[in-house]
């Protein structure tokens, strides 16, 4: 028996075994804090529809495009919005700079600890809110103001720094989806400068795949070096049949999977589920008061009351959090 065949015949005969072992060891599961529900076979389903080599339904990796709201879908959005949580702090901390705010409304209020009183002038109080607290700086400075609040402050309820403030089931399927050759982005309502600071170390999306609501900006020359200035002028606001608009004028894709929370939500899927092929719409349903809150139709925070009528109609998918979840949080076992 010359070399060679003894070679083959140990390679046939060390490879079966191996081969065989490998065959019987199951994947990991990509998905391990969703229960094995309707939810989680809709989107493993869709993902190998679009991403599996000679799928009738195959999408190319330049087109897959997911997008996801940020509040009440990537980290928890109750009682406040957390950009709202970061203007009410920094009303505190400008205040010794404008005393005339001890007698100004809604300052005053804030000022107080009356948030609800603050908040009672509108649409109104929130722009002068807003623009007080995230206008009249340069980019950077922003951007460090926003990295050093982040670092430390902690949500009212459960104590946790706002960053683990996240929902883990939604953290693998944008690990999920990225291992499947998809770029995620995040179009959400909050502001566009604040949300690039943190996510790409919570959630993996780098600064250029965030669009968000944005001020206006304006260069200048501060002593002899060139800045963006923030100015108190709203530029554009990433809301409902903004999204659309967002997606557009950012991304220039269109997605072929949308995943939101609220009715702020439902242009961003509509446009996502109006396009050609197999599309994604995913709505998560806030069920879990337990281990998180429970809301929908009637809250102020996060309301979903048309996009769930849309959702029920047009057969997207709707997580529902206290059953489709095993774990809501990073921290913790549930």
């Amino acid at each position: 028996m010359n070399r060679r065949t003894v070679l083959s015949a140990l390679a046939a005969f060390t490879a079966f075994p191996v081969v065989s072992a490998l065959a019987q060891t199951p994947a990991a599961d990509p998905l391990p804090s969703w229960n094995d529900t309707a939810t989680k076979k809709a989107i493993v389903t869709f993902v190998e529809r679009v991403t599996k080599p000679g799928s009738p339904d195959l999408v190319r990796a330049a087109e897959r495009i997911a997008t996801f709201d940020n509040d009440g879908t990537l980290w928890a959005e109750q009682p406040i919005y957390f950009q709202a949580a970061f203007a009410f702090d920094r009303v505190k901390a400008l205040a010794p700079l404008h005393p005339e705010w001890k007698d100004k409304e809604p300052f005053a209020s804030l000022l107080k600890g009356d948030i609800k009183g603050a908040l009672a002038g509108g649409e109104a109080a929130i722009f002068q809110i807003v623009t007080a607290t995230h206008s009249g700086m340069t980019t950077v400075e922003f951007d460090q103001i926003v990295r050093d609040w982040i670092a430390t402050a902690k949500h009212p309820v459960t104590g946790r720094l706002y960053t683990e403030m996240v929902y883990q089931p939604m953290l693998e399927l944008l690990a999920y989806l990225r291992g499947n050759g998809f770029k995620t982005f995040i179009v959400s309502g909050g502001g566009i400068d604040f949300m690039r600071v943190f996510a790409d170390r919570v959630y993996g999306v780098p600064p250029e795949q965030v669009v968000g609501s944005s001020g206006k900006l304006n260069f200048e020359l501060r002593d002899g070096k060139p800045v963006l200035m923030k100015l108190p002028e709203l530029d554009f606001i990433d809301d409902k049949a903004g999204k659309p608009v967002g997606i557009q004028m950012h991304i220039g894709h269109h997605p072929i999977a949308a995943f939101g929370n609220s009715d702020g939500d439902l242009q961003m899927l509509e446009w996502a589920k109006g396009g050609g092929g197999v599309r994604f719409a995913l709505i998560v349903h806030h069920t879990d008061a337990e281990r998180e809150w429970a809301y929908d139709r009637h809250s102020s925070i996060g309301r979903l009351d048309k996009a769930l009528d849309a959702a029920q109609a047009m057969g997207w998918t709707v997580v529902d959090m206290k059953n489709d979840w095993k774990k809501v949080f990073p921290f913790g076992s549930k």
